[in-house]
């Protein structure tokens, strides 16, 4: 007999990179207003990894994350990145972003983020979406790995322990699902 393994539900989690504080917290309520609820909110952090972004964004940029309380399906975040695409056109000013949003989700053994760029370690999951594994789970460590593709920010122990913390809060929503036969 031949058995399904469905996934159990995930964290989602959302990396915004912005220099407009107002537009940061117009995104994210319009995000509430779509997913629900955030129960996790970073400080701020300045972004200055790499220049990436400043032709388009400008300089001094912030770099915040957020994570929904409801917890959500991983086959769900074709239509999420669309719309955080959408999102991002919306604030666009002369057809360059003024906000980019990153939402990904963690599992207990990893962090996933999507992205519209091919590389070979993404995995196209859709409409032009791709799908990479940013950072694992090391349970003998009690931290996230990262990889050798992974961007720089994220190999950072703050972003690490922003993301533990995340990770601690989704642990506890497991506990409380109901059990769930696999057939």
């Amino acid at each position: 007999m031949l058995y399904k393994a469905y996934p159990l539900p995930v964290k989602f989690v959302c990396a915004f990179i912005y220099s407009d504080p107002a537009v940061y917290q117009q995104t994210k309520s319009i995000m509430e207003r779509k997913f629900g609820r955030v129960d996790f909110e970073s400080q701020t952090i300045d972004f200055n990894f790499t220049d990436y972004y400043e032709k388009e964004m400008g300089k001094n940029l912030t770099r915040r994350f957020i994570a929904f309380t409801k917890l959500a399906r991983a086959d769900n975040f074709v239509k999420i990145k669309d719309f955080c695409l959408k999102l991002e056109k919306k604030f666009a000013r002369n057809n360059k972003r003024i906000i980019n949003i990153d939402p990904g989700y963690l599992t207990e053994a990893k962090l996933v983020l999507t992205t519209t760029k091919d590389f070979h370690h993404r995995i196209y999951i859709g409409k032009g979406i791709f799908a990479e594994v940013t950072l694992s789970f090391c349970k003998k460590e009690n931290n996230f790995l990262d990889f050798p593709t992974t961007f720089p920010d994220y190999r950072t122990q703050r972003y690490k322990d922003i993301l533990l913390g995340i990770r601690s809060t989704y642990k506890e929503q497991l506990k409380l699902l109901p059990s769930r036969k696999i057939n």
